[in-house]
């Protein structure tokens, strides 16, 4: 017999009663979306290497180490996608979307990265990502953010993230800070581990990232980012402050906060959860003002964040079982008797012309009374619509509450009316 062959490891299966939830989800957020005017953009999966080295930054982990690039037959070389920005950026060059023009976008699919599969975090993941373009003032960050807080209130786990802030300031700052952060390490490497030691000279803004709580301790002595802000870096986020005070959304300052891609600038932020052990982080983004320019197209102010949609799935489902997911039905079908099967089949055509957002399913099969309804019940129906011999020729039909129990026998020609109201 020949050996099954699996999924690759980290890249996972959803099942049905997965994506049920999942779809929940995502039908939520969306709805947010739009009701901020946001327009979806679908992107490829697969994008030019020298994008992501370009847009991330040689000396990140992401390309360093993470990327799944290969050559094509043409020796061109390709990567799947490890994140959603610098795709989005592309595209809207490419498509004459973001000089001069307001841009506000979101996007959502999977994204690879080659890293030790564990909870929350996967080689292949998926993601939601929101960029806005032409917008260079603290109020659309602000509005960014408080977008994300009703997402979280819609999904019933506003009390279980706390929103950390940061500023990194200009390229200039950054430069100048990052000058004297590593004459501080210079000062320790005696402290330092292995990674820090690395990244002391490439990357050296990663060591406030590390995980490692000796060199946590190290910092508390070493110079903050905040020390080295340009007055504009430092007015843009007093008033991106100002602006969450207003609108009643708490936050802390967190000047070890600086994102692991090369392409931000001025505001940071993440929102975090203690509820999932050690992935604390659920969203977050930044400013990326550069970017745009970067990448060939006219400087261009941008601002986005991206959320990993296993870390929500999980979190939700952790804090708030009451989520329910989509109902995979509405109403099941129940049919017995001699030639009840086609007029069953002809009921569910004419109610779906009633009703296409109706989710019904019409059993097959065939089997007694309580089979059916059994079926019905592993499907999740709320209703159940029972024609037999008698009721075709009366041209009627049995309607069912299988939450409470309650039937009433009603004309076909009512049904549709009657299911309206049943399933409000």
């Amino acid at each position: 017999m020949a050996k099954n062959i699996q999924a690759i490891r980290g890249m996972n299966d959803y099942l049905p009663a997965d994506t049920a939830i999942w779809q929940r989800i995502e039908g939520t957020l969306k709805q947010v979306l739009a009701s901020y005017g946001y327009s979806e953009i679908r992107l490829p999966i697969v994008e030019h290497t020298p994008l992501f080295s370009r847009a991330i930054g040689e000396v990140t982990d992401v390309v360093e180490k993470e990327m799944y690039t290969f050559e094509d037959r043409n020796g061109e070389s390709l990567t799947l996608r490890p994140e959603g920005t610098a795709g989005c950026v592309r595209a809207g060059i490419e498509h004459g979307l973001l000089y001069n023009q307001e841009q506000r976008l979101w996007y959502t699919g999977p994204m690879f990265r080659y890293e030790r599969p564990q909870k929350g975090r996967y080689r292949q993941f998926h993601q939601m990502g929101v960029e806005v373009f032409g917008l260079q003032g603290p109020d659309v960050d602000a509005e960014l953010i408080m977008m994300t807080a009703r997402w979280w209130k819609a999904l019933g786990i506003a009390e279980h993230v706390d929103l950390e802030l940061n500023s990194i300031g200009s390229l200039d700052a950054r430069a100048n800070y990052r000058s004297a952060l590593v004459a501080f390490l210079e000062q320790h490497q005696d402290v330092l581990d292995e990674d820090c030691k690395r990244r002391m000279y490439t990357n050296p803004l990663r060591v406030l990232d590390s995980k490692n709580p000796d060199i946590q301790k190290l910092l508390n002595d070493a110079p903050t980012l905040g020390e080295f802000l340009d007055e504009e870096s430092r007015e843009h986020f007093s008033g991106l402050c100002a602006l969450l005070d207003d609108a009643g959304i708490n936050y802390r300052i967190n000047q070890r906060l600086v994102r692991g891609l090369d392409y931000y600038n001025r505001t940071v932020f993440e929102w975090v959860t203690s509820s999932l052990g050690s992935q604390g982080t659920v969203c977050g983004g930044g400013r990326y003002d550069g970017l745009v320019e970067q990448l060939g197209g006219r400087a261009t102010p941008a601002v986005g964040f991206a959320m990993g949609m296993e870390r929500l799935v999980l979190l939700v489902q952790a804090v708030n079982p009451e989520f329910e997911p989509t109902r995979i039905v509405d109403v099941y079908v129940i049919a017995s008797g001699q030639g009840v099967q086609s007029a069953a089949m002809q009921l569910a055509e004419k109610l779906r012309d009633a009703d296409p957002a109706l989710k019904m399913m019409t059993n097959f099969g065939g089997g007694n009374f309580k089979k059916q309804f059994a079926r019905a019940d592993k499907w999740g129906a709320r209703i159940a619509l029972v024609l037999g011999e008698d009721e075709v020729k009366a041209g009627q039909v049995v309607v069912k509450d299988l939450r409470t129990g309650d039937q009433q026998t009603l004309a076909q020609s009512d049904a549709a009316a009657t299911l309206r109201t049943l399933l409000q």
